[in-house]
């Protein structure tokens, strides 16, 4: 009740973040009125909500990091910032959020950056509808849009991430709720996660990145009503899953990527009413992959459906819907009378003689499928869909 409402602004008496930052007492608002703000390494180290009027600039003038947040319930809002300085032996950021908790990151825009936002062993806050612009050229000398480091409890939301490094990159951080964001152009990936455990990302668009996302060494990942598109390159895909465990991949629209899902050392997930559209290869799978399932998908003019690099398959194909399926359906139940093999032998060459893809709308090729579907030599004769759709699942 005996919290005090502080105005900013660059004729105000309070003309400055940093001064005014020292005055405030715990639980303080600080309204920071529109103009332009030179300063850096703002410490904010009580609890204090700080908001933006008109969206003033801070600009850090690209010498070190701007905000660093180290208390409790803290809320930044509105603020335009601006010039974070490059550095090749610290990671500087916008803002830093260290060893907090019940922290809001909301309403930002972040341009001219190094990192954006970077959470470091935080938990219970939220990253909320923030615009992060930037201008990555090389991977050396560029920072990811949000970074989560040893964070838990964490949820980034609405967010536009655009020209960093990777989008949004998450390291040994667990329970991490990511919706409905935008990462788009960015220089390697959309979304990065390295050993983070039981996260759940849904409903985000990944478009035109490096690669799409790439999931490694985690477990109970959740990944739902996502869309993966034009994510081009020699080494692009929609999604990239190495060492992964137990995880669940569904409703999600993999669109015009190199590889929809490359998939390496990964077991036991489901692979569930997923749509495949126009991608060079489907789901290329590398190394050994075990006990998952693929039912319901839709695997619509791609290059290649399904691409395996072995003989053995230990994985469940039932109930998708190939574009390149020429069965009959006498029954009319929907089913295909005759089981679907995938895996074209020209897969198989692919992956070992990369340069045979010139060949591939040749009648050679187109040969050599057939009698490999007929008498499986080198594919996995245990590798098909016993049950293909007759129609497009909606």
């Amino acid at each position: 009740m005996w919290a005090k409402t502080w105005t900013i602004c660059p004729s105000c008496v309070d003309s400055t973040l940093k001064g005014t930052i020292a005055r405030a007492q715990a639980n303080d608002t600080l309204l920071v009125q529109k103009g332009t703000y030179r300063e850096f390494e703002i410490i904010v180290d009580k609890p204090l909500v700080i908001k933006g009027i008109g969206y003033p600039i801070i600009d850090g003038g690209k010498k070190g990091e701007i905000f660093r947040i180290q208390s409790d319930n803290v809320t930044l809002d509105g603020l335009f910032i601006i010039n974070v300085g490059v550095s090749y032996t610290k990671d500087n950021a916008a803002i830093r959020v260290v060893r907090s908790k019940n922290f809001l990151i909301q309403n930002m825009v972040l341009e001219q950056l190094f990192f954006g936002i970077y959470l470091e062993k935080s938990s219970h806050g939220k990253v909320f509808h923030n615009r992060i612009i930037g201008e990555a050229v090389d991977e050396y000398n560029s920072g990811n849009g949000i970074q989560l480091w040893y964070s838990t409890d964490i949820e980034v939301r609405k967010n536009h991430v655009q020209g960093t490094r990777d989008g949004i990159y998450l390291e040994f951080s667990d329970r991490i709720t990511i919706t409905e964001n935008v990462s788009m152009d960015n220089l390697r990936y959309g979304l990065h996660f390295m050993f983070s455990n039981h996260d759940v990302y849904t409903r985000n668009t990944f478009e035109n990145n490096g690669a799409g996302v790439a999931v490694m060494f985690s477990k109970f990942i959740t990944m739902k009503d996502n869309t993966f598109h034009k994510n081009w390159g020699t080494a692009a895909y929609g999604m990239l899953l190495k060492e992964i465990n137990d995880a669940e991949i569904v409703g999600n629209t993999f669109e015009e990527n190199t590889i929809g899902i490359n998939i390496e050392g990964s077991n036991r997930i489901q692979y569930t009413n997923n749509d495949f559209i126009g991608n060079g290869w489907a789901i290329r799978v590398i190394g050994a992959c075990y006990t998952n399932s693929f039912k319901g998908n839709n695997f619509l003019y791609n290059s290649f459906d399904i691409s395996y690099n072995s003989k053995l398959n230990d994985n469940v194909f039932e109930g998708n819907f190939w574009s390149s399926y020429t069965g009959y359906d006498l029954d009319r139940n929907g089913i295909g009378d005759v089981p679907y093999r995938p895996v074209k032998l020209f897969s198989y060459v692919v992956n070992r003689t990369p340069e045979t893809i010139v060949l591939l709308r040749s009648l050679f090729m187109d040969i050599i499928d057939f009698s490999e579907r007929v008498s499986p030599v080198f594919t996995p004769d245990n590798l098909k869909d016993t049950q293909p759709l007759m129609k497009i699942r909606p």
